[in-house]
């Protein structure tokens, strides 16, 4: 083998990472590690049913502070 078929070989390796690079790093990359790490961690999470009480409390707390909410009339705009 000549040093011209390795020198086009490694070239030829080089232009196919680069061009692959976006896949492979969305692949292998560290955002990858994360997603899947997350993935791992929210597999083990459960919801806990409250009891309606609660909800109905924090249903008419809302409610409350939506109404104490200050608004703006038609008219206070222009």
């Amino acid at each position: 083998m000549s040093w011209l078929f390795i020198a086009l070989l490694a070239g030829a390796v080089a232009v196919l990472i680069g061009a692959e690079w976006p896949r492979l790093a969305a692949r292998f990359g560290i955002d990858a590690r994360r997603r899947r790490e997350r993935a791992r961690r929210k597999k083990n999470l459960r919801v806990v049913p409250g009891e309606e009480a609660e909800s109905e409390e924090f249903a008419r707390s809302v409610e409350r502070d939506l109404a104490k909410l200050p608004t703006i009339e038609e008219r206070d705009r222009r």
